[in-house]
């Protein structure tokens, strides 16, 4: 698995993983901007996503939905603030409802990822920040460490095909 570290900062309401990817900048972008790469990937094994709308410029929308190993479906969304390509991105994540409107009852986060050279081939940084400390310790029970790294280490394969 090429994930480096990952820091848990209760203190600033920040989540941070690094990824070390043996691809181009390029490549490891594409994992983001294709919607069928992205569905390959966004989400853990076994809550396989299905990406609906895909549109990565300021204001754009992602839409996406993962479906569990029982056939239970829970949908997300992002709304795209920046794009930096093939560099960075940043949006904010949230739930949804079954039609994919965004769900108010549950925490958004505004992630920030960003790709840089790095021994030959690539660093991936996702920074994630939250709005208080309470939406950040919901998002950890939940499980969102346990998923983003079983999500990020589906990369390499990917990278590898």
């Amino acid at each position: 698995m090429s994930i480096t570290s990952i820091d848990k900062d209760l203190d600033n309401l920040t989540f941070t993983l690094v990824a070390d990817f043996d691809a181009p900048v390029e490549r490891v972008w594409r994992l983001w901007s294709d919607p069928r790469q992205l569905e390959r990937w966004w989400g853990p094994p076994t809550y396989p996503a299905t990406v609906k709308e895909h549109d990565l410029t300021p204001g754009g929308d992602v839409t996406y939905f993962m479906t569990g190993p029982e056939g239970d479906r829970h949908h997300g969304w992002w709304r795209v603030v920046s794009v930096d390509e093939p560099t960075s991105l940043e949006f904010v994540d949230g739930f949804a409802d079954e039609n994919g409107a965004p769900d108010e009852s549950m925490p958004t986060t505004t992630m920030r990822m960003r790709l840089t050279e790095h021994d030959g081939g690539t660093r991936m940084e996702m920074h994630s920040a939250f709005d208080s400390r309470d939406q950040m310790e919901k998002m950890v029970a939940m499980g969102m460490t346990e998923g983003v790294q079983e999500a990020v280490g589906q990369m390499d394969a990917l990278l590898a095909s």
